[in-house]
């Protein structure tokens, strides 16, 4: 488990943006219970999360259309909520960070660690910009 204070600003990156934080099993059950289209994105303290990852969904949400619900778990940190997230987004193998979105709880896109690391924001947002146009 990563100190309370070492993530704070990193879990305030999404926050402030209006990402919701989940910290319970059950918290993230009810987000993907929700009618519409969940973007869940497991954050973490890499440095791809702060260069990509974290940039590249809070640029994401900068579009017409946009998923009804932006919500994050933080690998590390939030065990519980994250192997609940990460159970959702089977057949992908758990990897931080991460991205997924949801539309009326069935997984319908996902970016793994290996599509986030090493690619600029720009393109990260990109994807799911494509994706939040086919799907929400």
């Amino acid at each position: 488990m990563y100190p309370a204070e070492l993530v704070k600003p990193m879990r305030a990156d999404l926050t402030s943006v209006g990402f919701e934080e989940l910290h319970t099993s059950e918290a993230v059950e009810a987000a993907l219970a929700k009618e519409g289209t969940t973007l869940v994105v497991v954050n973490s303290v890499c440095g791809c999360a702060a260069a990509n990852a974290r940039p590249g969904a809070k640029n994401s949400i900068e579009n017409d259309k946009r998923p009804d619900h932006i919500v994050t778990v933080f690998a590390g940190v939030d065990k519980e909520a994250v192997d609940t997230a990460r159970a959702h987004m089977v057949p992908f193998p758990p990897s931080s960070p991460s991205m997924a979105l949801f539309k009326n709880g069935e997984l319908v896109h996902m970016l793994e660690r290996h599509h986030i690391e090493g690619r600029p924001a720009d393109l990260i947002a990109e994807n799911l910009k494509d994706a939040y146009n086919e799907h929400c």
